[in-house]
């Protein structure tokens, strides 16, 4: 009973983030129309078995990879940096900015063969070991936020001042300039704050087992188009 009035409240807050993106007079431009190529690859995807949370960062290396063309990519709060590893193992120009350095991981399983992938040691990914401020959205196309505590707002903040793109997976409201308020969940707020800022906010699922709903904008991003 527990699973079902979950997926019925994550069902429930995704329509909501959906009609609050419907307010953004550039989503008709910029969201969901874009990738309609990829429906019948998103919709495969989405019948595969729920896959366990540790993956979220394979899944998300898939989709970005599916929809936006390389670019330089700021892993925020990236951690062990296996994301930014992905990024750049498939072209991209990816540094994990986090005020805690961590070694890369020595190993990863890839979801598309089921198989369990070594990283040689000498392999790395670019750090800045910082935490992350406006400012840094100059440096970057697109700015990556998974579970990036205390970051979201400036995030979104940075692609509105610099006109990069951002992708948010919210998790917990930790050191943020504000609150959402009662009956209103962080993802709604972070919404919210990033349509004020004129950005889309469109949201998206990924399809691993907890909250795995995100928002991003695409900002000056080059696109990969149909065919």
């Amino acid at each position: 009973m527990t699973r079902h009035k979950d997926r019925e409240y994550s069902q429930e807050l995704f329509e909501s983030l959906q009609m609050m993106a419907a307010r953004s007079p550039r989503n008709e431009h910029f969201a969901g129309p874009t990738f309609t190529h990829l429906d019948a690859i998103a919709a495969e995807q989405e019948r595969e078995l729920r896959k366990m949370k540790k993956f979220r960062f394979q899944l998300l290396h898939r989709w970005l990879t599916e929809r936006f063309a390389p670019c330089r990519v700021a892993d925020i709060s990236g951690g062990k940096g296996l994301l930014a590893y992905l990024l750049q193992k498939s072209g991209w120009e990816a540094t994990v900015i986090d005020p805690v350095y961590q070694p890369l991981i020595d190993k990863y399983k890839d979801i598309s063969t089921g198989k369990r992938i070594k990283i040689a040691a000498e392999e790395t990914v670019s750090h800045i070991n910082k935490p992350f401020v406006m400012e840094m959205g100059q440096q970057f196309d697109l700015l990556v936020g998974l579970h990036a505590h205390g970051c979201n707002a400036a995030i979104i903040d940075a692609a509105s001042a610099y006109g990069c793109g951002f992708v948010l997976f919210p998790c917990c409201v930790i050191d943020e300039p504000f609150f959402p308020p009662v009956g209103v969940q962080w993802l709604e707020s972070l919404s919210d704050y990033a349509l004020r800022s004129n950005k889309t906010a469109t949201p998206f699922r990924l399809n691993f087992k907890g909250q795995n709903i995100g928002i991003y904008d695409v900002g000056n991003c080059r696109l990969i188009e149909m065919g």
